[in-house]
């Protein structure tokens, strides 16, 4: 069985189609929120993209809040391509990109919080974070019988991404 070399890189911003294709897919199903074509072009500059023979395969964005914070947002894998790393890329990808911009705590929003506790967060009280509750989090429908999980990650600038 060969193995499909995966890249991450920033994304460009002819992916932008194909992200919000990826993310509502998910969203459709529940398993995260919306987001329309115009956020992600305007927030491009925040995702990395995973590509395997130049297919795009996933993203993620590295969302900064706060001169301390900052959020991965929208963290979605092809369901042909899951469990086979990708995620956990891109998630190191927008680490990296925190620790390098000397950010030190990460955080994320997800219905699915195994995957983030398996990279090192804990899980929090959502109204621990209130950047993100005030500046966000009351626009969505779902507030404030919000189902995602908080969980932060106190990064720690020596440690390899």
């Amino acid at each position: 069985m060969t193995r499909t070399m995966t890249k991450i890189e920033k994304a460009r911003i002819d992916d932008a189609p194909l992200m919000h294709k990826l993310v509502n897919h998910f969203a459709e199903t529940g398993d995260m929120l919306p987001r329309p074509l115009a956020e992600i072009y305007e927030t491009i500059r925040d995702f990395f993209v995973a590509r395997q023979e130049g297919e795009l395969v996933g993203c993620a964005a590295l969302h900064v809040n706060w001169s301390d914070l900052a959020e991965i947002k929208s963290l979605a894998v092809d369901e042909s391509r899951q469990g086979s790393g990708i995620g956990t890329q891109l998630a190191k990808a927008c680490l990296k990109e925190a620790r390098e911009l000397g950010i030190p705590t990460v955080f994320a929003l997800a219905r699915k919080p195994a995957f983030f506790l398996k990279l090192g967060f804990r899980e929090v009280d959502v109204m621990t974070l209130p950047l993100k509750v005030w500046s966000e989090c009351y626009r969505c429908p779902k507030y404030p019988g919000c189902d995602e999980v908080a969980v932060v990650l106190e990064l720690n600038p020596e440690d390899p991404a």
